[in-house]
């Protein structure tokens, strides 16, 4: 087995990556990454390098890593700008660094794609090897893996990787029938408060439509792309994504994703997008003009509970933060991270900030677990 690298998913047949990604997981597909760099949103010139490593046999791939050479530390949702600061002081340069993570996508998910003809944990280790011996002669301060999920944590634990811990927010479908169903697990005043929101919204006036991929038009995506765009300047931010992106994704992976409109007077308001996996609704890009009372929760979480009841999903992944879900009935998870920095120093400094961190990330967890709605 050999380690190739390449600069662009061009360079490598889409059909032998998809093979090894699956369905389960969108953002992994070739369709998904190839969007990000054809539309200009991941580049060289936005801070995102591809330098996507390949194991090969011969012509056969084996498995792969999507790797980005960074110089800057937006649009990761782990944040490590203070590692950075702390390099600065001492004189050394933590940028460049490499990232292996789906750009602006804090989902978990796997991280290295293997075939199940290999060992999986042989094939990390080749990779971890040539991405360390590469560092030295380029310079690269460090690798970091972001929200890999559970199983590849172990392996990144046994090749000596430094483990980060966070929390986000997400909902588990129990076997319910329909909405109504969720809610009786609800005690009474939570319960009551989700009612009133999805009241709220109709009484002003407000229509929700829920379309998939295939019937969207373009109109609409451009539409969906303004409130988007919205969402990033009411913050006095630049979006990260472009209209380009979003219709390349309309085009090659229409039954990956789920659009919410909101409606008033044969307007529309406001939008949400999803994408859809095998047994997960993974809720991304919200947005919208004015503000309408609860009209944040329908679009973005009661509308996505529906339909992950609906159509047999077992779990709704809203990204990142957003304590204000826990009423809503999201639970709180453990999201990991991998990370492994050339300097030994700085390499045991953050060891110890990782395990205290990790400390408190838990008690945090167990607290905001005391403040869910379910019954007792």
């Amino acid at each position: 087995m050999k380690v190739k690298q390449i600069n662009s998913l061009t360079q490598v047949d889409s059909v032998a990556w998809n093979k090894l990604a699956g369905t389960a997981y969108p953002f992994l597909r070739h369709e998904f990454l190839m969007a990000l760099e054809q539309s200009g949103s991941v580049a060289e010139q936005t801070g995102w390098r591809s330098s996507h490593l390949l194991v090969m046999k011969e012509n056969e791939l084996l498995a792969f890593m999507p790797l980005y050479l960074k110089n800057h530390s937006r649009g990761e949702y782990v944040f490590d700008n203070q590692w950075a600061h702390a390099y600065h002081q001492f004189g050394l340069r933590y940028y460049p660094k490499w990232l292996a993570a789906i750009p602006f996508t804090p989902c978990q998910g796997p991280r290295i794609c293997i075939s199940e003809h290999v060992d999986q944990l042989e094939v990390s280790r080749l990779l971890f090897v040539y991405i360390k011996e590469n560092a030295a002669q380029k310079e690269i301060s460090s690798w970091h893996c972001l929200f890999p999920d559970q199983q590849q944590v172990e392996l990144f634990r046994a090749l000596g990787l430094g483990i980060r811990e966070g929390v986000q927010f997400q909902w588990f479908n129990k076997g319910y029938r329909d909405f109504g169903d969720f809610l009786q697990t609800l005690n009474a005043s939570k319960r009551k408060m989700v009612k009133r929101e999805r009241r709220k919204v109709s009484e002003q006036g407000v229509e929700m439509i829920r379309l998939a991929g295939r019937d969207v038009s373009e109109l609409q995506w451009r539409i969906f792309f303004r409130f988007y765009t919205m969402t990033y300047i009411k913050r006095g931010s630049r979006p990260y994504l472009n209209l380009e992106f979003f219709l390349a994704c309309a085009a090659t992976m229409s039954d990956r994703l789920l659009l919410v409109l909101a409606v008033k007077d044969n307007s529309y308001v406001g939008a949400a997008l999803s994408f859809v996996g095998t047994d997960t609704l993974y809720g991304r890009y919200w947005g919208c003009l004015e503000e309408y009372n609860a009209l944040h929760f329908e679009a973005c979480y009661y509308q996505g509970l529906d339909y992950c009841i609906e159509h047999g999903l077992k779990r709704f992944d809203s990204g990142a933060q957003g304590e204000h879900k826990i009423s809503r009935g999201f639970e709180p998870v453990t999201t990991y991270s991998a990370h492994w920095l050339r300097d030994e120093q700085f390499a045991k400094a953050i060891e110890h900030f990782l395990t205290e961190e990790q400390q408190a990330v838990q008690l945090y967890k167990q607290e905001a677990s005391t403040y869910l709605p379910f019954k007792k």
